[in-house]
């Protein structure tokens, strides 16, 4: 027997639900206004947020390298770091909130967030299943863009990845419809707006940083309406950066290009619907060595969030071996931070150094044990290193 006339009816009726809420969202984007422009700030506040198990101590060395690189800014009055310690599993637990009312108050009065791994739990955890606080902040903060730059400078590859954030296949995730036993349908999303602010933030971050490639990576040749809109509108944008070379790579090719050596130096700026990139930027990053050496930005047009992309190894913590826990993706994470708010010339010498100190000479090497280096002493390091530059 196949599908009762109250089957569906009840899928279209769901199917009508989520219309509704999307039309909602897209109305809510046409409402916002530009990107925040920092030259035109008094003060940027800097709100660093430790996180859960071995965050704290990472990102506290992080914190360490930031201000001795903005040391004079912040003597002008032009910088201010606010730390905020409320984002751990235990409150969000007590209070069973993803991100505690107070604490979120505070991420507010920030322009930009450095941000320690933060637990979500799991099945079998301790902890009551509370939402994820990086999902929560994305959604707080509209933080649509997730950037993910890949550096390895003896291979030629440096990529930076634009994820969009908060559309495509992971819009409506959890809110399919089964529509009887045997029929299961999921749910692509893509607006207008969603999709011209991914791609002008990846345009603009190529004109700013001197790129002079862009590339779209969609499945548009079988997705037609959600991807092809998405082609459709980089294709449009790319016309008003005459000086920025504009090309197009389906998934599946875009994944073997990546381990092509002669092809894949020739790629700088990547923008992609959500899953593509999150499929991309995990292949991309075991180049590096692991999503464990990557940073990752969050960008919206008001906030932004920056972090390391592993978790937060509370086994770590339990064995007393924090201090010994790698800060080099949350430092890879500060240096995006600050050529995100205008100081490219700090960031340059962060990335210059973090490459001698990781790759090149190499003086110290963290473990995550007592053979290796300290976190404290990879950050002095880094620190004196960039006074030798």
């Amino acid at each position: 027997m196949g599908m009762t006339v109250e089957q569906l009816e009840a899928a279209k009726a769901r199917f009508g639900e989520l219309l509704a809420e999307q039309d909602k969202r897209v109305e809510a984007m046409k409402a916002q206004g530009d990107f925040i422009d920092y030259k035109t700030l008094d003060k940027i506040i800097i709100g660093v947020c430790g996180g859960d198990g071995i965050g704290p101590a990472i990102t506290g060395q992080a914190k360490r390298v930031l201000e001795f690189l903005l040391k004079d800014e912040t003597a002008k009055g032009k910088v201010e770091f606010k730390v905020i310690d409320g984002l751990t599993i235990e409150r969000r637990a007590a209070l069973q909130k993803a991100i505690p009312d107070d604490t979120l108050a505070e991420l507010k009065e920030c322009h930009v967030i450095l941000k320690g791994p933060t637990t979500t739990p799991r099945k079998g955890d301790p902890w009551p299943n509370v939402e994820s606080a990086n999902v929560a902040m994305r959604k707080e903060l509209d933080l649509f863009a997730n950037v993910r730059p890949v550096r390895i400078p003896e291979q030629g590859i440096d990529w930076t990845f634009y994820r969009e954030n908060t559309e495509g296949a992971y819009a409506v995730g959890s809110k399919g419809v089964h529509v009887t036993d045997d029929l299961g349908v999921d749910f692509t999303v893509v607006t207008s707006q969603g999709t011209e602010r991914i791609i002008r933030a990846a345009f603009e971050y190529a004109k700013a940083n001197k790129k002079t490639r862009v590339t779209a990576v969609t499945k548009a040749n079988i997705i037609k309406t959600t991807d092809g809109k998405f082609l459709d509108a980089f294709r449009e944008i790319a016309k008003e950066y005459p000086d920025i070379t504009a090309d197009d790579w389906y998934i599946d090719i875009m994944t073997a290009k990546l381990i092509d050596e002669t092809r894949r130096r020739d790629f700088q700026v990547v923008v992609l619907p959500n899953l593509y990139g999150d499929i991309i930027t995990d292949e991309a990053a075991e180049f590096q060595g692991g999503v464990g050496t990557a940073g990752s930005a969050n960008i919206g047009k008001r906030y932004a969030m920056f972090e390391a992309i592993h978790g937060s190894a509370p086994r770590m913590v339990a064995e007393g071996r924090a201090k010994y826990a790698d800060p080099c993706s949350v430092i890879r994470a500060a240096a995006m931070l600050l050529s995100h708010i205008g100081y490219q010339a700090q960031a340059d010498a962060l990335y210059k150094a973090l490459d001698i100190c990781t790759v090149t000479e190499k003086k110290l090497v963290m473990t995550g044990h007592e053979d290796g280096a300290t976190n404290e002493a990879f950050a002095d390091y880094i620190m004196e290193t960039i006074k030798g530059l």
